[in-house]
């Protein structure tokens, strides 16, 4: 693990930390998948953040207020959690046009979140389609 995660997650619960060390995972294995280049990886608003040139950034967290959830934060001036919304609202659950709220009780499901990832890392190029062209 980088200096960037063990800086923010070195004193979570081994299970959250496990799991964002998963969702960091699945973040760079889309953007491998699709041959997005580098992922910028830093820290925002003390939270692990990630970035493609032509993507929106993805931050990634845990708090201790709602200790059995954790979320995977998007900009909210983009369409990417209402699209979230419109093809997986009855599977994941949403805080406002933010973020993606997941249970650390639920096992991760993978193919939609791989497929969230793929909208957000890709969205520069997708942001002027209907539902982000998914």
């Amino acid at each position: 693990m980088d200096e960037v995660c063990k800086v923010c997650w070195g004193d979570y619960p081994e299970l959250v930390r496990a799991r964002l060390e998963a969702l960091r995972g699945l973040i760079f294995e889309v953007a491998r998948e699709l041959d997005l280049g580098v992922v910028e990886e830093s820290i925002k608003w003390g939270e692990p953040s990630y970035k493609v040139k032509l993507g929106s950034p993805i931050r990634i967290d845990w708090k201790p207020a709602t200790p059995k959830k954790y979320c995977m934060f998007f900009h909210c001036q983009t369409k990417l959690v209402d699209t979230y919304k419109a093809l997986y609202g009855e599977v994941l659950q949403f805080q406002g046009n933010r973020a993606i709220v997941l249970s650390l009780s639920e096992p991760l499901p993978k193919v939609i979140i791989k497929h969230c990832l793929e909208l957000a890392l890709t969205y520069q190029q997708r942001k002027h389609l209907p539902l982000l062209g998914a």
